[in-house]
This record gives C-alpha cells, structure tokens and sequence, in this order.
C-alpha cells in the first residue's frame, strides 16, 4: 500500500511539473552474508509431507456485490517449490553449483510439523553431496482467495485471486548445531479479470498453468533475502527553467547524458536559486547513474536546501510531515534513498567479493 500511495503521489507531482518521469535498476544486497569460500549449495525440502493436496477449504462470508468468496490453503507442493527455489538460486549465479535433494526428509510424516536438520543430518548431506552450506524449505503455507463480484453500475463480472505464500526457509553450515539464519518470506500475486458472463471470470483453481506460476513465485519468493538482488526505483529530471535546461532534455531522449550533465552544469551556475535547484537535482540524478553515490547526496543536498530555502520550511519537527505536494517533499525522498543505497555499499561490495 506504502509504495501505491507513492506511486499516485508521484503521478501527481508529474502533472504538475515540467519534469521527465524514468525508472532506474540499481542492486541492493541479500539479507544474507554467505562467506566468499561457500560456492557449493544445496537445495532441500524438509517439509512435512501431507497426503492431500487441500489442507483446509471453504465459503467465507460474503461482502457487498460478492457472488462468491472461497480461501483454500493448499499443501502437498513442497517438493515442487524446493526445485522452483533451486533453479532460481541457480539462475542467480551467485554460486558455483546449485544442487537439489530429491528425497523429502519428513516423507514418512503422519503429522504436519516443522522440524530443523540435526547435526547429523546436515554432517551426512554435506560430505554425501560434496556441498558447502544447505538450504532447507522448513516449512510452506500457500493460501489463495477467490473472488467474484458482480459490479450492477457496469452490469459485469469481476473475477480476483490473491495468492499469498509464507515460506520457512533456514541455510546450514557444516560442523554448526543449529541453522546460521533462518528466514521468514512472505509475498503475495494477484490475478484479476472482467466478463460479461460469471463464468468467465471464474477462476480455474490450480489449473495447470496457473498452479505452475504459483509454484515458481513461490520458489522465488526468499531470493531477494538470498543474493545481491535488483530493484527499480522512480526517477525523475527537471525540464525547464532555461535553455540549458531544455537543451539538457534533448540531450537525454537522444541518451546523451554526459552532454545533459554540461548543460545543468551551466545551468547551476544561473542566479536563480529555483534553477539552481532544478540543475542540482538533475546533477544527482546523472551521478547516481554512473554510481558515483557520494556525489549525487552531495547535489542532491544542495537542491533539498534550495527547495527548503525556495519553500520557506523551517527545520522543527513539523517538517518531518507532509503538508502537500512539493518539490521539497520529492527531494527529501530522494535524498533518503540516496542515503540508503550509500548505506548498503559496504555490505553489498563485500557480497559481490566472490566474483573479484
């Protein structure tokens, strides 16, 4: 919900300004510090394995428009989402050589439960596979809700279903008692269409292809807590103000962004403290896409003190909460994310060691 409000904000705030709107990929480190020397994993289900495929299922009550409302939780996919986790963490290649179990540990279970590796276990799994840690699915709930929902101004149907997965997923090192960290991840998808008709917006619970997209989010689930992962962030440039300013933009749409740079350059120059503003602003922007972190908090520092001087805001606590949309508000967001990534350069340099 956080990042939708933002999104919206953000919608907003282009509309009322002369800027340009982009997206950037930047990386953001793993939760998870596997030692440089650990290039050998493997992959486990040590899931209870219950026989039915359906743990629990129902109606739930039904809200307004509501035809129907049906949760189910299902069981029994272990094993597919431990290879859906491995392929993905092969596919990171983040390690040498990924490997899969094939045998579930807790087959022989009666009971659901959740169980870690014994000493033993993870003593006998390391030298019979030849690996250097052990990633355990210890535990997996996978709960969908379906909806169908007549909407009488339109006269048609709408069809949702919202998966959400919790998974358990714990990593081991050889000669340790208990797991070195044990992660919680919890995510959800969501599926929505319309028709004229109730069925056909019905959804076809765990038919083939939609149980194998299920399976596969589900497995991809605790990657970004695993590895050194990607992220788009929102991004935007100032596009007026003076001819620099619309010269730089051209200088962009042509992705020319080191003849853009002179042109803020020359533009930050100007005795106009809003164009100073708007040239600083960009000049972060052009630093952090060539990684130059420091730099970009530098300018982008300089244009959140314009914005505050050009907005009059005074620094007490009330400045901390947003009154409207402003320039102000989007730089001292973006400034914070500019903190956030320097922040994260240490851990993230020391994970990507292992490719030097």
């Amino acid at each position: 919900m956080k990042g939708s409000v933002f999104v919206l904000l953000t919608v907003l705030f282009v509309s009322c300004h002369s800027i340009k709107p982009f997206s950037i990929d930047y990386m953001v480190p793993a939760s998870v510090n596997f030692p440089s020397h650990l290039r050998r994993m493997l992959v486990i289900n040590n899931v209870s394995d219950m026989t039915d495929s359906v743990l629990l299922s129902g109606e739930d009550t039904l809200g307004v428009n509501e035809l129907i409302r049906k949760t189910v939780y299902y069981d029994g996919v272990a094993d597919l989402v431990a290879e859906s986790l491995a392929e993905h963490v092969a596919a990171s290649n983040y390690f040498d050589e990924v490997l899969i179990c094939d045998s579930a540990l807790r087959a022989g279970d009666t009971i659901s439960r959740k169980s870690t590796l014994s000493r033993e276990e993870v003593k006998e799994l390391t030298e019979n596979f030849g690996v250097d840690v052990i990633l355990s699915l210890e535990n997996l709930l996978i709960k969908s809700v379906n909806i169908i929902t007549f909407i009488p101004e339109q006269y048609i149907f709408r069809g949702t279903l919202d998966v959400t997965v919790y998974s358990i997923v714990s990593i081991y090192f050889s000669h340790h008692d208990e797991p070195v960290t044990t992660i919680h991840a919890v995510d959800s998808i969501f599926w929505e269409k319309y028709g004229n008709i109730q069925e056909s917006v019905a959804s076809a619970t765990l038919a083939k292809q939609l149980m194998k997209e299920i399976i596969d989010f589900a497995g991809n689930a605790p990657i970004k807590y695993l590895v050194p992962n990607w992220k788009t962030a929102n991004r935007y440039i100032y596009t007026s103000g003076s001819t620099d300013m619309r010269d730089a933009v051209v200088c962009v749409r042509n992705n020319q962004w080191d003849k853009a740079y002179e042109f803020w350059k020359q533009a930050s120059q100007s005795k106009k403290k809003k164009l100073q503003m708007y040239a600083a602003l960009n000049t972060a922007v052009y630093c952090e896409m060539n990684d130059k972190i420091k730099e970009a908090i530098t300018w982008a520092t300089i244009a959140h003190n314009l914005a505050r001087e050009k907005e009059k805001i005074e620094l007490n606590a009330e400045s901390l909460f947003v009154h409207k949309i402003s320039d102000y508000y989007y730089i001292t967001l973006y400034l914070s994310e500019l903190q956030m990534r320097e922040k994260n350069l240490a851990e993230l340099n020391l994970q990507m060691e292992r490719f030097k």
